[in-house]
């Protein structure tokens, strides 16, 4: 009740404000308002995009007020969004007669020249006008002209413009938020672990600092030191949600999956639930091979996240793991369903139908991601190697050309070649293409064994590996 009562009397003063500057405007006042009041009735209709009556309202504060640096600085803001830039430049100029140190003026008239593309004159009267000011303004320029870098693409001069800042004001949030992802997006993590490293032994209670710090190791993954970094981060702001999710990826990347649980369930405690950290949990536990506690946890990233085919992808993998091949195509075809463009999906639901012994449909499978995928040889391979298992050793051959003809000779093929020729009774062949592929990529030979272990049976294959296994 009083929320709304304050509210009617708000509207209340503005009507009775436009009433009088009316009265005003008309020449029928017996007062005039103060140059507060003028402000108000120019962002009035300014802000409800009367850009005529707001220019309007400016000049005849003007007759009253000409000496008035904020009305000169709201027209030249009219103008400027109107991407009059021109009028609005000699606005500026006429103000700087009267407020030669005006920091929106300045601010005003380097957004004009980015608007217009002149990133170096932009930088240079900021570079300029920076030693006019001090403290607070001083930083606002800085940040300003940080802006002015990111928009040039000159990136090394924001972190460089970023540090200024910092080195300032050692708690200033924008700047240490920022500096952190333009330290990794430069290159430049070992000077953001020096300046960092100063700024947490001159305030050792600064969380975004430790934070800062612990990106910069993760950055040049130093993981543990990242952790110990994230540790400080924390324990000044239990409340610090990326301090979680980079200590938990650090963690992962450690293959440290039980300690990375730890904190992803911290996360979970103060901060709303989200997909990602979901999918993160059920990502440790199937490293941990608890496959049904990852489903449980990828299910629930699902629920928040249900367009996301990749998490599906990840339940079917965790059924495959336990051979569960029905269960495993059920969730691969909820993906493939969402991205129905994925050559992976497809090979994954043919391998799954493979080990169902539902041969051409799981051929059909492979011939689906060679469709998709032309260029990948890991398409190629899943079919020719399906044509094997099924039989079809002719059109195993015929395939084995196309694939050449679309990623070249891959010892790959060779191999597979080789096993084709063999069940074709065509032993000398086998052995030329054989030998040919142990020349090739003699670390690859296990293609050629997986397929039928009896093939080493043959003193010819087994003499011929062994040769080049000596090699």
């Amino acid at each position: 009740m009083f929320d709304d009562d304050y509210l009617d009397d708000e509207a209340s003063e503005l009507e009775d404000l436009l009433r009088r500057y009316q009265d005003v405007k008309n020449g029928a006042a017996t007062g005039i308002l103060d140059e507060d009041e003028f402000e108000q009735v120019i962002e009035y209709y300014f802000q409800n995009s009367n850009e005529e009556q707001a220019l309007l309202a400016c000049d005849i504060a003007r007759t009253y007020y000409p000496f008035s640096s904020s009305i000169l600085l709201l027209r030249a803001e009219i103008l400027t969004q109107s991407q009059k830039f021109g009028q609005a430049l000699k606005i500026l100029d006429e103000m700087e007669q009267y407020d030669q140190h005006n920091l929106d003026a300045v601010l005003l008239r380097s957004d004009i020249l980015l608007s217009q593309f002149k990133y170096d004159q932009a930088a240079a009267l900021l570079e300029q006008r920076i030693k006019e000011f001090a403290g607070k303004d001083k930083i606002d320029i800085l940040l300003e002209l940080a802006d002015v870098y990111d928009e040039s693409e000159e990136f090394d001069a924001v972190f460089d413009t970023l540090k200024r800042v910092v080195k300032i004001d050692k708690r200033n949030e924008e700047a240490l938020q920022k500096i952190c992802f333009w330290a990794d997006f430069t290159d430049r993590n070992e000077e953001s672990i020096a300046l960092h490293t100063e700024l947490t032994e001159a305030d050792p209670y600064n969380a975004l600092a430790w934070f800062n710090l612990g990106a910069a190791y993760q950055g040049l993954k130093l993981y543990e030191k990242a952790i110990d970094a994230y540790e400080f981060c924390v324990a000044i702001d239990e409340t610090f949600e990326f301090a979680y999710r980079n200590m938990a990826d650090a963690y992962m990347r450690m293959r440290w999956y039980e300690k990375a649980i730890e904190v992803l369930e911290k996360h979970l405690e103060i901060a709303k639930a989200e997909d990602v950290i979901f999918e993160a949990m059920g990502y440790c536990w199937e490293k941990k091979k608890n496959y049904s506690r990852a489903r449980h946890f990828y299910r629930q990233a699902s629920q928040l996240n249900p367009q996301d085919d990749s998490i599906f992808f990840k339940i079917g993998e965790t059924y495959a793991r336990e051979k569960q091949w029905e269960k495993a195509v059920k969730s691969y075809s909820v993906a493939l369903h969402l991205n129905k463009d994925n050559a992976s999906y497809c090979m994954a639901i043919g391998n799954c139908l493979m080990e169902m012994d539902v041969k051409s449909e799981a051929l059909v499978c492979y011939l689906n991601a060679v469709r998709l995928k032309p260029g990948n040889k890991t398409t190629w391979v899943a079919l020719i190697r399906g044509l094997y298992l099924a039989g079809y050793y002719e059109e195993a051959l015929t395939q084995i050309e196309v694939a050449r003809e679309n990623c070249g000779d891959k010892p790959d093929f060779r191999y597979y070649q080789s096993a084709v020729l063999l069940e074709l009774g065509k032993s000398k062949e086998a052995m030329l293409q054989l030998e040919k592929a142990l020349k090739e990529a003699p670390a690859k030979v296990k293609i050629f064994t997986q397929l039928n272990p009896e093939y080493l049976r043959r003193n010819a294959v087994a003499e011929l590996i062994g040769k080049y296994k000596k090699k």
